[in-house]
């Protein structure tokens, strides 16, 4: 029977997670959760997510853009290892670059088909292609003896139009592709047509380079870290970063940098069918990334080739000539130029803030102002020792620019301040630092929150999240599947990118998502498992043991059931033992319990389908019950 002796005890915890110490010595506040959130200082659980069109794409996308036509039409771009896509009118096309285009068979003076009957792969010979496994071709005009469908030649009309994955090569000449149908006969040197080969894949993941051109040579025999002359190396400090984008567009136009690629421009025009991007010739070859500066229309490449040499320079920003985005050659009737930051060892991304350009190297910040000729833009250094983390990881919220660095998060408003992150060690204990730049910063400005995306520790892909709430200066963190998330500027939620069950695979591919869409407490109409869970309460210095006999809780529910339990031990890392869980309804008025020991810490969770929970505050009724 419950203790006519207890007492209640209101327990009024500090809102956000505290996870800079112990789960005992953080008493009085919140310690560990997922998928909450706080306002006004009181826990809540996160809306779901739901599919923003049901057709997926290829890859992983690294950077997502939203913005309207002239016609007021809204625009999404985003840009994958192996594509760049925009979404029209609620359709996702493909509109990755045409790079080469090559004539085969009697269309040409090289190049031929070979087929073998009963199977769907078709051998294509280009001399000197280039073409790698998992590089995408488009066809044309294309006759190839062998194959018959309902009937009729495997002919432009049922082979020209989609993309083609080279799915194998052999030797400089020979790839091989697969289709729908097979061959009706073995076929070999034969056949016509125009490929156009698409803008090479990238890689989704960082490379360590190794081999003969990496690492320390001694003249003699292999020693510790180094090897001898005719030995390839087998591990170095050589990096190769996985593929990023930056996109920004330019008035009703879209223009893209794949990172150590060119400028990629896509039109807009709204009286057109969507058509693929092109590669702007005129500008620099290698481009790391991109920012448009918003009111003198200038196109900012951050770390560059130079002008005078066209030697790429990681610490060069470079821009083009005002309201031409062609334009990268520095003349009297130009305003191009050029400028070179000093401080750090490359440029890792830049981004838009109220009166400035914010230029980030691996350890510094510069701004970046337009001042007009003769110098075009001013730049000054504000910061060291504050690097960013990864190329999307920084955010600008109404003049005030928020990012990540590699051991801590900062904040920009005329001068660099640190963040006092609750939850910072234990965030960068779980991080996998070798996927570091695939961090992404993204804004939901309903909630007032940053949200930045990062991977844990065995995760090559982000599948954590960190949130700070910059108006009530709390932090929370969770799990994660999404890649890129935009807040709801042109659309009418937030939007993000990825795949529900981690890794991209084909049977696992990525979607678009509308995140926290109005009363959708789902997970593409599947429950989510949301909890938070206190720290550690004890009596005084915990010398007594204390007695729980009742609790009052304080909540909304809108419907399902919540869970209710205390977790008791003795001492910090005794075992813990669990009392309850107790379901909580919209009719739960109190919870009669019997919970015995030094220290106690409690959760509220539910693994519902669609049920939203807001939790105010919680009565304990505790008592001493002895020393033993």
């Amino acid at each position: 029977m419950p203790s006519t002796n207890s007492r209640l005890q209101r327990l009024n915890l500090k809102p956000g997670f505290h996870r800079e110490s112990t789960q005992y010595s953080e008493e009085g506040k919140w310690f560990d959760g997922d998928r909450v959130r706080f306002r006004e200082g009181k826990p809540e659980n996160l809306r779901g997510y739901q599919k923003f069109i049901d057709t997926s794409f290829t890859g992983t996308a690294r950077d997502l853009l939203a913005w309207t036509n002239n016609n007021t039409e809204k625009l999404l771009g985003y840009g994958t290892e192996s594509k760049l896509y925009v979404v029209y009118n609620d359709y996702p096309y493909d509109v990755t670059p045409i790079v080469s285009t090559v004539s085969i068979g009697n269309l040409g003076t090289t190049g031929s088909f070979d087929t073998v009957a009963g199977s769907p792969l078709i051998e294509v010979s280009s001399n000197n292609n280039g073409r790698k496994v998992g590089d995408y071709v488009e066809f044309s005009n294309t006759s190839i003896n062998g194959f018959t469908t309902n009937g009729l030649d495997f002919s432009a009309s049922s082979f020209g139009g989609p993309t083609f994955e080279v799915v194998s090569v052999q030797g400089i000449n020979n790839f091989f592709i697969s289709v729908t149908s097979v061959a009706a006969s073995t076929e070999s040197n034969q056949g016509s047509g125009i490929a156009f080969f698409l803008l090479a894949t990238g890689q989704s993941n960082p490379i360590q380079g190794l081999g003969y051109g990496a690492g320390i040579y001694n003249a003699g025999v292999s020693t510790t870290g180094e090897r001898a002359w005719n030995q390839p190396a087998e591990s170095s400090n050589i990096i190769f970063l996985g593929t990023q984008w930056s996109l920004d567009n330019f008035g009703e136009d879209l223009l893209a940098a794949r990172q150590g690629g060119s400028l990629i421009h896509w039109d807009a025009n709204a009286s057109l069918a969507p058509v693929r991007s092109s590669v702007v010739g005129t500008a620099p070859s290698k481009i790391n990334s991109i920012v448009i500066s918003p009111n003198d229309r200038h196109v900012i490449a951050l770390g560059t080739e130079e002008f005078a040499t066209s030697v790429f320079n990681p610490l060069l920003v470079r821009w083009s000539d005002q309201e031409d985005y062609a334009n990268w050659i520095p003349s009297v009737s130009s305003t191009s130029g050029e400028l070179q930051l000093i401080d750090g060892t490359r440029i890792v991304g830049g981004v838009r803030g109220r009166n400035a350009i914010l230029v980030y190297t691996d350890n510094a910040l510069y701004t970046l102002q337009f001042v007009g000729p003769p110098f075009i833009f001013r730049m000054a250094q504000v910061g060291t020792n504050c690097g960013l983390i990864g190329s999307h990881a920084a955010i600008d919220v109404g003049g005030r620019t928020y990012w990540m660095g590699d051991t801590d998060f900062f904040m920009f408003d005329g001068s660099v301040k640190k963040l006092d992150c609750t939850i910072r060690r234990y965030l960068y204990d779980d991080f996998n630092m070798t996927q570091k730049s695939k961090v992404f910063a993204g804004l939901n400005s309903e909630f007032h929150e940053i949200i930045w995306l990062y991977p844990k520790s065995g995760s090559n892909e982000p599948d954590g999240y960190v949130i700070y709430n910059y108006m009530e200066n709390t932090w929370v963190y969770g799990s994660n599947f999404y890649t890129t998330f935009i807040d709801d500027s042109v659309f009418l939620n937030t939007v993000a990118t990825g795949a529900v069950t981690g890794n991209v695979s084909a049977t696992n591919p990525q979607f678009i998502w509308y995140n926290e869409p109005t009363s959708v407490f789902s997970g593409d109409s599947q429950p989510l498992t949301s909890f938070i869970e206190s720290a550690d309460i004890d009596i005084g210095d915990g010398d007594d043991i204390m007695f729980i006999d009742k609790i009052i809780p304080d909540y909304t529910i809108n419907t399902g059931t919540i869970k209710f339990s205390i977790n008791i031990k003795d001492y910090p890392a005794g075992t813990t033992k669990e009392v309850g869980p107790f379901d909580i309804t919209d009719a739960t008025q109190k919870i009669d319990m019997r919970a015995r020991g030094r220290q106690a810490n409690f959760r509220v969770s539910t693994s519902d389908l669609n049920t939203s929970w807001k939790w105010g505050s919680v009565r304990v009724a505790i008592q001493p019950a002895g020393k033993r």
